[in-house]
């Protein structure tokens, strides 16, 4: 009965920040898009949240039930080791 805020540091690739840039788009929003396609998941990007330069982060509210918490939190942690993999931030040998 109320909802807890992460706004947890994310890492990108180069990548990553040369298509949002290529889209008109933070490089943090065009994380967040991407996320929310490959896993339904909305996060918003804290580029709104007067974020420290040259740092990216999103904010989660937390909602599920508590027993659906850790699912979630699984599905956030392979979108970014994939999305890493895709945009050159992560050797495919580390996973």
């Amino acid at each position: 009965q109320g909802a807890m805020y992460a706004f947890p540091k994310i890492t990108l690739p180069e990548g990553a920040m040369k298509i949002a840039s290529e889209m008109g788009k933070a490089a943090d929003a065009y994380y967040c898009m991407e996320l929310l396609d490959a896993t339904g998941i909305v996060v918003v990007p804290g580029s709104g949240f007067l974020q420290e330069p040259n740092t990216f982060h999103f904010r989660t509210t937390i909602l599920p039930q508590e027993n659906e918490i850790q699912t979630v939190i699984e599905r956030i942690k392979v979108f970014h080791s994939n999305f890493l993999r895709e945009h050159g931030g992560l050797k495919k040998s580390k996973l």
